[in-house]
């Protein structure tokens, strides 16, 4: 989980996962993705492929596609939202001579209105539209509601003296409060020498205060934009680095609340992004990198072992209601490569993206489905013998 204060007052966290140029088509990129695990020196035939991606349909043709190149059904490990279930790890080592694993964190995409975090469901009666990621998407409405709110009811003033003067709601004032969205104060309102607030009055539901410098030169506006004889509401110009949020989560590792848990420290940056389901989610994505990584050197049974673990993003652009599948999009992020001597390394985004790319988009290998699913139809039939049961 990232704290405020490593996300400080840009968007470094997300400037660092970068989108333009780095998108690959999923029907190239699984190819590749096979041909990378046997330019690391894994076998045709005993990689064994697992995936940790949400349990949301759109999510299907990515996991056809890796069934098909890789010639065997991905072992499941993920939970809803793209979250890495490190305890399945164990079994996931007995089942292959090699390890591949893939995580992805999801987005839907709109391309007639270019809006994230919608996707149309084609099976229901009318084709309508939904979130996307669902998970994602319901994990931030408190939190798009505690900023809304905040953003309606900080207001900015000046006196007729032209004094810059903020007025906030009483309830962001409720520092002790077991959740919610908390203001960083001493960034907004002017303290004395003692260390006092500066009141100006009090309001029925508010108090006014006098702006700190530190606000007045942050936010860059005119002094029309102070207007007097009444506030104006700050709406967007409640940036990331005037507050946080405090929220009671389950503290089971794993559980219901890891995918808040790994986004609480960010969702100042979330809540204010142009998209925040984009945000979210590739802020996921980082995060779980560096969660599921620091797992996977400590399992034994990955020891000596071959293994690839790489991350990215799904963008799942919307189909048309005569489509099946999304046309999937990824996006890597990080790649955790380790040999059987046991070196390994890391590669950062530029440098998976690159190392994708320059492998062929061809797989000779790749299994035909339709014709191993008829082979299976035309298969003598098994019985299965269940006598001794009867038997003591």
């Amino acid at each position: 989980m990232y704290s405020s204060s490593i996300i400080g007052s840009t968007q470094t966290i997300l400037d660092d996962f970068k989108l333009d140029g780095m998108m690959i088509r999923y029907s190239q990129f699984v190819p590749r993705l096979y041909n990378f695990c046997l330019s690391l020196g894994m076998e045709a035939g005993k990689i064994m492929p697992s995936r940790a991606f949400c349990s949301d349909e759109s999510q299907g043709f990515p996991i056809i596609l890796l069934a098909k190149q890789f010639g065997a059904f991905p072992f499941n490990h993920g939970r809803v939202g793209g979250i890495v279930s490190t305890d399945r790890h164990g079994p996931h080592a007995t089942h292959g001579q090699d390890m591949m694993i893939i995580q992805a964190s999801h987005v839907g995409y709109e391309p007639e209105n270019q809006e994230f975090g919608v996707y149309r469901r084609i099976q229901t009666h009318d084709c309508h539209h939904s979130t996307n990621c669902g998970k994602i998407s319901g994990t931030l409405k408190w939190y798009l509601d505690e900023y809304h709110f905040a953003c309606e009811n900080i207001f900015l003033e000046q006196n007729n003296n032209g004094q810059y003067q903020v007025s906030i709601n009483n309830l962001l004032l409720h520092e002790d409060r077991e959740e919610g969205l908390l203001l960083e104060l001493e960034k907004i309102i002017a303290f004395d020498h003692n260390g006092k607030a500066e009141l100006v009055r009090s309001l029925s539901t508010a108090r006014c205060f006098k702006a700190s410098n530190e606000l007045i030169e942050q936010l860059k506006i005119s002094k029309d934009d102070w207007p007097t004889g009444g506030g104006r509401a700050i709406g967007s110009l409640l940036t990331p680095e005037l507050f946080k949020f405090r929220r009671q989560l389950n503290s089971e590792i794993e559980g219901a609340a890891q995918l808040e848990k790994n986004l609480i420290g960010a969702m100042p940056l979330i809540v204010t992004h142009p998209a925040p389901a984009l945000a979210a989610a590739q802020i996921l994505t980082q995060v779980e990198f560096d969660r599921t990584y620091r797992t996977i050197i400590n399992e034994p049974g990955y020891n000596n072992r071959n293994l690839l673990f790489i991350s990215g993003l799904h963008i799942d652009i919307s189909p048309r209601e005569d489509q099946i599948f999304p046309l999937t999009k990824f996006v890597p992020w990080a790649a955790y490569i380790q040999k059987t001597d046991g070196s390994h390394v890391i590669l950062e985004q530029q440098e998976l993206f690159d190392a994708l790319i320059a492998l062929d988009v061809q797989n000779d290998q790749q299994i035909d489905l339709e014709k191993e699913i008829q082979v299976m139809e035309e298969t003598e039939e098994v019985q299965i013998s269940y006598d001794f049961l009867s038997k003591k």
